[in-house]
Parts: structure tokens; sequence; C-alpha cells
């Protein structure tokens, strides 16, 4: 019988592409969906969402600027890397979520076939979203999809893995970057992907996830007069109201899946603008 003492993880914030605890210092226990002790994760605060939407807008130029082929081979190194930790997320999402280790395993392949999907609609959003429009006139005048800016994300509470890769990949394969609160009882398979986007060639600052008490730090995103936009899919009607409310004193685009299919192209749509360009026609 070995008389070795486990090593228990405390799960880290993800910001600017490190992994600080949170400047309050608190943690909190997370449980299994049977109430077995799982993991302790940092419990964000005010400060921690603040410094999160700093990093984000530092880093949303540079990579909207950045191609939409180079975006999207970023976005699939991380289902690569996903793939290889299948069995691991698929630990973490069957202890998260109370499923077997066959339901387990097709989630995680799921949660892994959205990331190429996303990654393979980098360079297809200016085609789709975009086009030639006719002008009376010797010019062109073309629509560009650009993107929105920073986008924060209360991931949905229930699914630990699948709807978070939607929740904070459809913003940033259009180019904007994001501030995700994981959900508060099934925040370790959203961790576990964040720290794979930290070595998988996400630029610091693209992706950026906080854990904690979702009822503290989603007012703070919601009002914060420095995001863009926020999804506010994984929160219920009443609350979602709330927050949306919050977000519209600083003129927020939001989002709220309503019947929308999990990977929709209304989700790639709602944290986009429109750029209108003329040009003359030469000779």
């Amino acid at each position: 019988m070995s008389d070795r003492l486990d090593v228990r993880k405390t799960y880290k914030l993800l910001i600017n592409g490190a992994f600080p605890r949170s400047e309050s210092g608190r943690t909190y226990e997370v449980l299994s969906e049977h109430g077995d002790f799982l993991a302790n994760v940092a419990q964000g605060s005010k400060k921690d969402v603040r410094d999160a939407v700093v990093a984000a807008r530092g880093a949303q130029t540079k990579w909207s600027s950045a191609s939409a082929y180079n975006r999207g081979q970023v976005i699939y190194r991380l289902a690569e890397m996903a793939e290889s930790r299948r069995a691991e997320l698929g630990e973490h999402v069957g202890l998260a979520e109370g499923l077997g280790a066959k339901q387990s395993a097709k989630s995680v392949a799921r949660a892994i076939d959205r990331i190429v999907w996303y990654a393979g609609w980098t360079d297809k959003i200016a085609q789709v979203f975009g086009g030639a429009n006719p002008v009376a006139g010797p010019f062109f005048n073309f629509s560009v999809p650009k993107a929105c800016g920073v986008v924060g994300v209360v991931a949905p509470q229930e699914s630990s893995l699948e709807a978070f890769v939607d929740a904070v990949l459809a913003p940033i394969c259009s180019g904007n970057s994001v501030v995700a609160v994981a959900s508060e009882r099934r925040p370790t398979p959203s961790v576990l992907l964040g720290e794979m986007s930290a070595t998988a060639d996400f630029p610091p600052g693209v992706l950026n996830i906080l854990t904690g008490a979702t009822g503290e730090l989603a007012p703070i995103l919601a009002s914060h007069e420095d995001v863009d936009g926020i999804d506010l899919s994984g929160l219920d009607e009443v609350v979602a109201n709330e927050l949306h409310a919050l977000a519209a004193g600083s003129i927020k685009r939001v989002y709220r899946s309503g019947h929308d299919a999990p990977a929709s192209t209304r989700r790639l749509r709602a944290f986009i603008e429109t750029a209108t360009v003329w040009h003359t026609i030469g000779q």
C-alpha cells in the first residue's frame, strides 16, 4: 500500500497567456456530479475580469489582422492537442457531468469535431457574410465583415465542454478576442482546453478564461465599457434579461442562442460588423 499523499491540482485562471491565481487569493471546491471532491479552482474577482479585458483588448487587433488562413491553422492546432488528450478530457467531462465512459468519449469527440468546424470557417466568413454590391457609377462597392472586438462569454452551466467550445470559438474564428466565464459547477474541462490553447499558438490574450461565481463575474463583464459584445446563451432567461439590460448601458452586441443549433451560422454572425468599402473602377 502506498503511503503517498495525492498531489491535488489547483486550477488557475487563464489571462494573457499566463495562469495566475485570483488576485483575491480565493479558491473554491468543485465537486463531481456525484458529490465527490474533484478539484480546487481559482475564484475570480472583479479585478481579474478587468485584467482579462485589458489582455483581450491588447490582443484583438493583432488577431483580427492575421490572415484567415493563419487563424484557421491556430484553431486546428487546438483540435490536434485536444485529440491527443482525449482520454483526460473524457475523464473530466465524465466526472463533471456524471456520464459513463462511452458517453463522455462521444461528448469529447463532438467537441473536437466542432473545433475543426470553426477552424474551417475562418476563411469562409468573408465569402458568406460579405459581398460585392451593385451601385450606379464607375465604382466597386464591397461589404466586408470585420470582428466586433472584445467579446464576453458566459459559458453554459450544464455542458462542461461542448457548449463552451461553441461559445468561445465562434467569436474567435472571426477575429474577436474573448473573455469567458466558465461553468461555475463544471469548470475543469474548459480550463483544460484553455491550457491547451496557451500552447497551441494562440497569441496571449485572445482567449482568457475566468472561473468562479457566475453571479459575481457575469454582471461585471456585461457592464464593462471596453467589452464590445457578450454571449448570454449559458444563462436562464431571468438572469440573461438582467445582464442584457446591463449590457445596454454600453451599447454592446448581445447574443442569446434561443433555438439555434449549437454550431450555427447565426452564432458566427453575432459578433461581426460590416464595413462598406468603395473603390473606383480603373481603366
